[in-house]
């Protein structure tokens, strides 16, 4: 047998202890499907680069380690001065220990009395019928082994649900904290974001470590937008440089609704971002930036799926990757046109600044169009600092180095500057500035 195999019977004893702890939930409609999706995630296996989604990140490594799912909280020391320079001012606040919940450590007092925002374990265990529903109703097909172990064995994440008409003023911010848990450990979150017909929301999702050691983050998110929605969401990813980060988010769109994405990936041994957007009836816009800085030995990967069913709708994509040394970055990202979503406007772009001869990209920008009278594009460029952007800047005055540093804060800042809400775009600002200098001073 091999460590792989072996890994998959661990996760199935891991889901077989997990079971004897639900109870009551044996006998609702979720446990289902929990038990098919580990059925799932046994009978699909690990994605190998022989998987045409995965050809150009390796994951063989994760695949073998027998991450322990965390089945309850614990604080692990962390407090409330570790996390104070990630904490956004003015939010309605939700932070998470290695997956689970944290009381002690949020904060929903600025939470408006008609809109819901708590932890998924607390609305289930208030509401078990209707939120195990409501969990059953979102999941969608678990399509490789993560997203089957994230329907199989999450504890906690979080549910949000926006009114109609009501335009949430204050930004709420999702943080993730891995503490310095021994063992390696899985973090598996399934987030649930609805927001009705004319509502608004902001949410920062924020990811940060505490640890040196090996663990996993497994995220699952599904936002479901109404007619004439609106949500801003911004994701800040600085896991550890041993960690692995593997994210899943899910949106489906109405009428004239708006979805604005904007992912900012720094940390973590391998990263995959996944986004699979579903714009289902006419005007519905969907917009995804995103943003890179690796070196080391990092893998970062930005998988993206943009589906127009419907006339009159628009997308655009734009994602940047700065890497350095022996980073590896991989885009891969799917705009489909469907036969009657005549009237598409549809733009994607993907730029790699290569610091280093030994950085590589894989990119692969894709149309898929069905309609004929469409507004299309798509495109893809790779290259190195611009010798005579350099040596201009270096007849005003300036060093050779701070020259290259002025133009690489350029070519990122571009991402980092269309974040609309200035408090989180100056938090996203100090983090990329901060990797950025590290790397240059290093």
């Amino acid at each position: 047998m091999s460590a792989v195999e072996k890994n998959i019977q661990w996760y199935q004893t891991k889901f077989q202890e997990f079971e004897q702890t639900l109870n009551g939930e044996k006998l609702l409609p979720l446990h289902k499907t929990r038990q098919d999706a580990i059925e799932q995630f046994a009978a699909a296996g690990f994605p190998t680069t022989k998987h045409e989604e995965w050809r150009f990140t390796n994951v063989t490594a994760l695949s073998k380690i027998e991450f322990q799912p965390v089945l309850r909280y614990d604080r692990e020391g962390i407090t409330h001065v570790y996390i104070k320079d990630a904490l956004l001012p003015d939010a309605v606040r939700l932070v998470f220990v290695n997956g689970m919940f944290s009381k002690e450590l949020s904060d929903l007092h600025l939470l408006p009395k008609n809109v819901v925002v708590e932890n998924l374990a607390t609305a289930k265990k208030q509401n078990p019928e209707t939120m195990a529903q409501t969990v059953v109703r979102n999941e969608k097909a678990n399509e490789n082994a993560f997203r089957a172990l994230n329907a199989a064995l999450w504890q906690d994440g979080v549910f949000i649900s926006i009114p109609k008409n009501i335009k949430l003023e204050t930004p709420i911010q999702i943080l993730h904290v891995a503490s310095q848990k021994t063992s390696p450990f899985m973090a598996m979150t399934k987030n649930i974001i609805q927001v009705e017909e004319h509502a608004q929301a902001v949410v920062f999702e924020t990811y940060l470590h505490r640890t040196g050691n090996i663990y996993c983050t497994n995220a699952v998110t599904d936002i479901v937008l109404g007619s004439d929605a609106r949500i801003d969401h911004i994701k800040l990813q600085a896991e550890s440089i041993h960690a692995y980060h593997i994210a899943h988010t899910i949106v489906h769109q109405e009428a004239s609704s708006v979805y604005r994405s904007h992912t900012i990936a720094l940390g973590s041994a391998i990263a995959r971002n996944t986004i699979t957007a579903l714009l289902d009836n006419e005007h519905a816009e969907c917009t995804l930036n995103g943003l890179t800085l690796a070196s080391t030995n990092q893998l970062i990967d930005h998988h993206t799926a943009i589906d127009h069913l419907h006339p009159h709708c628009t997308s655009h994509e734009l994602y940047k990757y700065v890497l350095d040394e022996k980073a590896h970055g991989v885009f891969n990202g799917k705009v489909y046109v469907r036969k009657d979503a005549q009237k598409t406007d549809a733009k994607q772009t993907n730029k790699t600044l290569l610091l280093s001869d030994e950085a590589t990209i894989d990119t692969k920008p894709q149309l898929e169009i069905f309609a004929d009278d469409v507004k299309c594009t798509h495109g893809a460029a790779v290259g190195q600092l611009d010798a005579e952007q350099i040596f201009y800047l270096r007849s005003r005055g300036l060093g050779e180095q701070e020259a290259r540093e002025v133009l690489t804060y350029a070519f990122a800042g571009d991402v980092v500057n269309r974040i609309e809400h200035e408090p989180i775009r100056l938090l996203v600002e100090a983090a990329v500035t901060k990797q950025l200098n590290r790397k240059q001073n290093d």
